[in-house]
């Protein structure tokens, strides 16, 4: 089973607003397409707090795989939508 586009598309919202809120950037500044390793302040400790928060909003854990294989917001939206898709 898959999360719905609509649902998808959520999420990737969600995960902007998280990215912005960690690296302290305009949420304007990020689009689905936004390569994580690129945007300004962006570090391993940053990224594992926006993985951190993630998994709070949506009650998931996410495999440490599937994350370190993603880059862009809409590959970590992705791999969310997979996560929720299987929860119980």
């Amino acid at each position: 089973m898959t999360a719905s586009a609509s649902s998808t598309t959520e999420i990737t919202a969600d995960v902007i607003g998280i990215v912005a809120s960690v690296l302290g950037v305009e949420p304007s500044d990020l689009h689905a397409d936004t390569d994580l390793r690129t945007v300004e302040g962006a570090d391993s400790i940053k990224v594992l707090r926006i993985i951190a928060k993630i998994e709070q909003r949506y009650d998931v854990e996410l495999e440490d795989e599937d994350v370190f294989e993603v880059s862009t917001i809409a590959q970590v939206a992705g791999v969310v939508a997979a996560a929720v898709a299987l929860a119980p």
